[in-house]
């Protein structure tokens, strides 16, 4: 099946403005076009499409996808220089996993602040309420 860029963009959750970055870029060069430059994404691109927004959403710069694109266009010679990038990613989110998880420790510890505050408060008022 193909998809024109407004499908392609509906099915992936995405813009067709983010398709047409993402083509400027460099990181759509697997899309055909046709002889009117209309682009036709395949079930393959669309999985293309889903490695680069999980690539982006883990924090991966263009530049870096553009990279690894490049590295695939090329061929199986770069098969180890794409298995790096993958490792230097993973320790990004690990990393950023980490950040994440400190800072729900930080915001859990303000909400149980609040509760115990909003409890003393709760209580002040009742009494005051009681001795009025």
């Amino acid at each position: 099946m193909e998809y024109t860029i407004s499908q392609a963009a509906e099915r992936m959750n995405l813009t067709a403005h983010t398709l047409r970055y993402y083509d400027k870029e460099g990181l759509l060069p697997f899309v055909a076009r046709t002889e009117g430059g209309i682009r036709h994404f395949t079930e393959s691109d669309i999985e293309w499409l889903a490695l680069i927004r999980c690539l982006k959403s883990t924090g991966m710069p263009v530049k870096k996808i553009k990279e690894y694109i490049d590295l695939c266009m090329r061929g199986d010679e770069t098969l180890e220089e794409r298995r790096q990038i993958f490792i230097k990613q993973r320790e990004n989110v690990l990393r950023q996993m980490a950040e994440l998880t400190e800072n729900l420790r930080t915001v859990e510890y303000k909400i149980k602040h609040y509760d115990e505050a909003v409890a003393l408060y709760e209580q002040r008022m009742e009494k005051f309420k009681n001795h009025a």
